[in-house]
This record gives C-alpha cells, structure tokens and sequence, in this order.
C-alpha cells in the first residue's frame, strides 16, 4: 500500500508540474494580477477535483462490485487514453507559450470561482481520473470508495502545493519557461515518460 501512495504521489507530482492548460493558467493570472490572485485560482481548480473524484469513485466502485471483467475493460480503455495523450504531447511542439494578457482585475472569489466551473465542466479531468487511479488502488476487494477519495485528496493537495508554488514564483519560472531554449522538450518528455509510465502501471500485478 505505502508503495503504492509513494507511486501514485510522485505521479501526481510530475504531472502537476508538467506544464498542461490548469497551471499555465495559474501561471497568467499571477503575471498578471499577483500571487494572491493565482492561489484563488489554485484553490478554485482544484476544488472542482473533488467532483470527478466523486464521479470516478462511486462509477468504477460500482463496476468493480459488478463484474472484475468491467474493471479489466476500465483499465484497457485507460491505458488507451493514456496512450492517446502521450501521443498528444509528441504531436505538440517544443515551445511553451506563456503569455499575459492585459485584463481587468477580479476579486479572488471570481477567480476562484471561475477555477471551480473551469475544472468542473471538463469532463476530461474525469475521464483522465478513471484511466489514473484505479492503476493505484492497493485492494478491490475492500473499501474502493474510500480509496479513490483517498487518492483524490492526495492529487489534490500535491497540486495545490505545486500550483501555489508556481503562483509564488511565477515570475520567475516565466523567465526560466521563455529563457531556456530546452525547457520544452524536458517538460514534453516528462509528460510522455508520465503518461506512458502509467499505462504500463495499470497492468502489473
């Protein structure tokens, strides 16, 4: 089980960091408005994990309760859209397009409410939730409700420490990001190696 959390955190980490549309957006809003006001948005996203995590954990409970052989199916169409994914970035180009716009300033409550309806509405976050967690779950035969919230707040709180991160010192990762020529190649690796790392995951034993 302790494996398997300390799997699923590092994970979760390189994700978090892997530079993606969640905390690029943090990135612009605390260019742009300060730091206060991209940890109100940090907290607005990752607050709307809490409901993909609900959906993702009584869904796939109630297959795993159903039938092993719909969870096997979960986990091939996981790997899948994994693999899609990791395709996905390899399309991508090396750049990372960091820009500021120039807007009017929102409370931090816009902000964070904006964070929320953001994550909320991409049904991508749970789709991707479904092909991530169940690769971590350390026992279906007990309590798996209890074990995707379990992961979902461990996802949670490592993004929201790495996302406040980034609103603390976005300034200067704006200028690392812009400056460093391979900056986009490292963190479009990072993300594949992730990806693909977590489809293999999903069938080890």
């Amino acid at each position: 089980m302790l494996e398997l959390l300390i799997s699923f955190c590092i994970a979760s980490a390189g994700l978090a960091i892997s530079p993606g549309p969640d905390n690029v957006y943090v990135l612009t809003q605390s260019i742009t408005n300060g730091t206060s006001y991209g940890i109100a948005t940090t907290a607005g996203l990752i607050s709307g994990c809490i409901v993909h995590t609900t959906l993702v954990a009584f869904g796939i409970s109630a297959l795993l309760m159903a039938s092993e052989i719909a969870f096997f199916l979960i986990k091939i169409v996981g790997a899948c859209y994994l693999l899609y994914l990791a395709f996905k970035v390899y399309q991508a180009g090396n750049t990372l397009m960091i820009t500021s716009k120039e807007s009017a300033k929102r409370s931090h409550f816009q902000l964070f409410k904006q964070g929320v309806v953001m994550n909320i509405l991409n049904p991508k976050v749970t789709v991707f939730f479904m092909a991530f967690f169940p690769a971590f779950l350390w026992d279906t035969s007990a309590n798996t409700v209890l074990q995707f919230y379990i992961l979902g707040a461990l996802f949670m709180v490592i993004s929201f420490v790495i996302f406040s991160g980034i609103a603390l010192l976005s300034g200067r990762i704006s200028q690392i990001l812009q400056q460093k020529k391979n900056a986009g190649m490292f963190f479009k690796w990072l993300q594949i190696s992730v990806f693909l790392g977590i489809a293999v995951f999903l069938f080890l034993p």
